[in-house]
C-alpha cells in the first residue's frame, strides 16, 4: 500500500535546498567574495570606495528589479513582512557597507579581517541567545575551531590594534553586528518569500542611503577616464559580489540557518589569501596552511 502524499510537505521539499546544494552555494558565495578583495583593490585606485559601493548598489537595484519583474512579476507580501524587509535592507545594506567600508577606511585590511571573521560567533551567540537556532556542542567546536584557523591565516600578515587603528576598529565591529543582525533577521521573514525577492527589496532600501552618501564622489568622477578594466572589476563586485552572493546566502540562511551558513565566512580568508597570490603577487605563509586544515575542519564539524 503506497503512503498518501503530504502536497504541503511536498511544495516545501522542492522549494528549500538541500544540504549539500547549500553547501555549494556558499562555496560559490566564498569563492566570489574571497576574490572581490582583491578585484576591489585594483579598482579602488580609479573610483573612491564611497562612489564605487554607491555604483554597485545603484547597478545591482536596477539588475534585481528587472530580474524580479521577468521571473516573478507582482506578489502580493505577506502581512508586516514590508516593514522587517526595509529594516533589513538599511542594517545590512546602508549601515553594515557604510561601517564597512569607514571602518576599513581607517583600519588596517588585516584588523579588518580579523574582526569579521568574528561573524560566525556573534552569529551562532545571538541564534541561541534568542531561541532561533539550537546550537549543538559540536556547531560550538566547529565555529571555535574555523574562528582560530581564519586568525592563523591572517596573523602572518600582523595584526596591530592601537589608537590610530581604534575608530576603524570599532566601526568594523559595528559591521559585524550590522551583519549578524541582518543574517538572523532572515529567519524572522514570514513563508512565501523567495530569496529573489528578499534580496531585490532589501537591495532597493538598503541603496538611498548609500547613493546619498556616496553622490558627492560621484559627481566628482572623470567617468570618461575610467579604465576598462576597473569597469569589470566594477561588474564583478555588481554582478557576482553583490547580486548573486547576497541571493546564495539568502537562500542558504532560508535553508539550513543564520549560524550554519554563517561559518562559511571563515572559508573566505582562504580564498582572499589564494586570489591575492595569483592576482597580486603576494606569496601564502606556511602557517596559512595549518589555518586551513583548521578552517575546513571547523566548516565540516559545524555544518554536519
Amino acid at each position: 500500500m503506497t503512503q498518501p502524499v503530504n502536497p504541503q510537505a511536498s511544495a516545501a521539499s522542492l522549494s528549500r535546498p538541500s544540504l549539500p546544494l547549500a553547501d555549494v552555494g556558499m562555496l560559490t558565495v566564498c569563492l566570489i567574495w574571497g576574490l572581490n578583495f582583491s578585484v576591489t583593490k585594483l579598482a579602488l585606485g580609479q573610483i573612491s570606495p564611497l562612489a564605487f559601493t554607491a555604483i554597485r548598489f545603484l547597478a545591482a537595484s536596477v539588475l534585481l528589479w528587472a530580474v524580479l519583474k521577468l521571473t516573478e512579476g507582482e506578489a502580493v507580501l505577506p502581512p508586516g513582512s514590508m516593514t522587517k524587509l526595509v529594516v533589513l535592507g538599511v542594517v545590512g545594506n546602508t549601515f553594515y557597507q557604510l561601517a564597512f567600508m569607514l571602518g576599513l577606511d581607517r583600519t588596517t585590511a588585516t584588523n579588518s579581517a580579523l574582526i569579521l571573521s568574528t561573524v560566525p560567533t556573534i552569529v551562532a551567540v545571538m541564534a541561541g541567545a534568542f531561541g532561533l537556532e539550537r546550537i549543538t556542542s559540536r556547531m560550538w567546536c566547529g565555529i571555535a575551531l574555523g574562528t582560530l584557523g581564519v586568525g592563523l591565516v591572517i596573523a602572518t600578515r600582523g595584526v596591530g590594534f592601537d589608537a590610530g587603528t581604534l575608530t576603524g576598529d570599532l566601526l568594523t565591529v559595528l559591521a559585524v553586528a550590522c551583519w549578524a543582525g541582518y543574517t538572523l533577521g532572515l529567519r524572522l521573514l514570514p513563508d512565501g518569500l523567495s530569496p529573489l525577492r528578499v534580496t531585490t527589496i532589501t537591495t532597493l532600501t538598503g541603496a538611498p542611503g548609500l547613493l546619498l552618501v556616496g553622490l558627492p564622489d560621484m559627481l566628482r568622477l572623470d567617468w570618461a577616464a575610467i579604465p576598462a578594466g576597473t569597469w569589470g572589476a566594477l561588474g564583478y563586485a555588481t554582478v557576482l559580489s553583490l547580486v548573486v552572493a547576497y541571493l546564495l546566502w539568502n537562500r542558504s540562511v532560508k535553508a539550513v540557518g543564520g549560524t550554519r551558513t554563517a561559518i562559511y565566512m571563515c572559508v573566505t580568508p582562504l580564498i582572499a589569501a589564494a586570489g591575492a597570490w595569483f592576482l597580486l603577487g603576494e606569496r601564502p605563509h606556511p602557517l596559512q596552511g595549518a589555518g586551513a586544515v583548521m578552517i575546513v575542519t571547523g566548516v565540516l564539524m559545524t555544518r554536519r
